[in-house]
């Protein structure tokens, strides 16, 4: 007799769970199958193609309206890496040939001393200067690039 007197609130209660339980039931039926993981592989294939058709169809947009879109961008910051990866060799190959002629100016001027002539030697002196100071301010340059390079 208790179970004839049932509160609207328990038999909807009742129906719920009756109703969740075979909800889940028939979910773990689907999900157990082979076509449903067919299907979700399908699903995301083309999620996947249609995020690239939007990719694509917004960089031409972007191409179109004249503005420097992503690709663009990509481009010429390897461009860039490979201008200053080109420089950076420039710059080191100046720097040992100011050192290998800073070694013969120093030679030259060992063999003017040693042979007596004093006009010589002044005029090494004067080159050897006139090196030194190209060279300090070419290590100035480049060791602000290297500075300003590593701070980016």
């Amino acid at each position: 007799m208790a179970e004839e007197r049932r509160t609207p609130t328990q038999g909807a209660k009742r129906l719920y769970e009756q109703a969740e339980s075979q909800t889940a039931e028939a979910m773990e039926q689907l999900v157990g199958r082979e076509g449903f993981g067919e299907l979700l592989g399908r699903v995301t294939e083309n999620a996947m193609a249609l995020t690239r058709v939007g990719q694509g169809m917004l960089d031409m947009g972007v191409r179109n309206l004249r503005v420097a879109g992503r690709e663009d961008v990509v481009r010429l910051a390897r461009q860039l890496a490979r201008t200053e990866d080109k420089l950076e060799r420039v710059l080191q190959e100046v720097e040992r040939l100011e050192q290998k002629l800073d070694a013969q100016t120093s030679e030259l001027g060992g063999l003017f001393e040693r042979s007596g002539s004093g006009g010589g030697s002044t005029s090494s002196a004067k080159g050897s200067g006139s090196s030194s100071a190209k060279r300090s301010s070419s290590n100035g340059r480049s060791g602000g690039r290297r500075a300003s390079r590593s701070s980016s």
